[in-house]
């Protein structure tokens, strides 16, 4: 069976990435709730989905179907994160969501006894189990209903939780005591800071078969440029690079230079980078 998968580009392990992951791990490890909060583009759901290994499970859990030999793969990643990740529906509303994330809860358990082969007719009940993690993107989409229903599946288990959202979503959750006293930790997702921008832009120069050299005036230029227009937004920072890929392609032109940075942001809705 063809599984449809998202395409997310080459990962790029950036610090804030790295604090993701020890945020994620100490939540995890405590089963208790973590909020993630950051501006829109800066790495959050990139980030939660790396750590989840949700672009090689996804494609599985969400196409259910016959098995296959391949799934191997699938069954061994499911076992190593012991993570759900998961992005709201727009209603939020509890019917909504516990109608989308019951069957990722089951369909994700039964990945992880698979690997560990211990499959068993009827063993798979409509509960958290073996799954050590859940990760709830756009977390602003939940209505009352739904924040209740995560709240009691919590409590019902032995489950750690993260919600991600914008900012500001830890003062709208501050309304919700019975699920704000049990937050354990909070975590900024920044954007990436001029040094990470460098290591970034690198990676992006080589990707063409080029150096980033800062002793070149024009990539200096190039790169100063890009810095400026993305303000260190992960999101917006890929978006442009695939413009530039096509300005390069088309215009059969050799290098990066401020121009080809330029002609490429004409086709991008930057704002200010928000």
């Amino acid at each position: 069976m063809t599984r449809i998968t998202r395409r997310t580009g080459t990962f790029i392990v950036t610090h804030e990435h790295r604090r993701f992951v020890e945020f994620a791990d100490t939540v995890r490890r405590n089963a208790t709730i973590g909020l993630c909060h950051g501006r829109a583009g800066v790495g959050k759901t990139l980030s939660a989905r790396r750590y989840a290994q949700w672009d090689l499970i996804e494609p599985l859990v969400t196409q259910w179907g016959r098995r296959d030999p391949s799934d191997a793969k699938v069954y061994a990643a499911a076992a190593r994160a012991r993570t759900l990740f998961f992005t709201a529906p727009i209603s939020g509303a509890i019917t909504a969501l516990r109608k989308e994330i019951t069957p990722l809860i089951t369909r994700i358990g039964i990945c992880i006894d698979y690997h560990l082969e211990v499959p068993q007719a009827g063993r798979h009940p409509q509960t958290l189990g073996l799954i050590e993690l859940i990760i709830v993107d756009e977390a602003e989409r939940l209505t009352t209903g739904g924040l209740e229903y995560l709240r009691d599946q919590f409590d019902r288990s032995e489950t750690g939780l993260i919600l991600i959202g914008m900012p500001g979503i830890e003062k709208r959750l501050s309304h919700y005591p019975q699920l704000y006293s049990r937050v354990g930790f909070a975590h900024e997702y920044l954007t990436l800071s001029k040094e990470e921008m460098q290591f970034v832009l690198s990676r992006h120069w080589k990707k063409f078969g080029l150096e980033l050299d800062d002793a070149d005036f024009t990539d200096t230029r190039a790169a100063s440029t890009i810095i400026r227009l993305t303000g260190g937004n992960f999101r917006l920072l890929q978006r442009l690079f695939m413009q530039i890929e096509r300005v390069l392609r088309i215009n059969e032109v050799p290098m990066i230079t401020e121009e080809v940075v330029e002609a490429a942001a004409q086709a991008l809705v930057i704002g200010g980078a928000n």
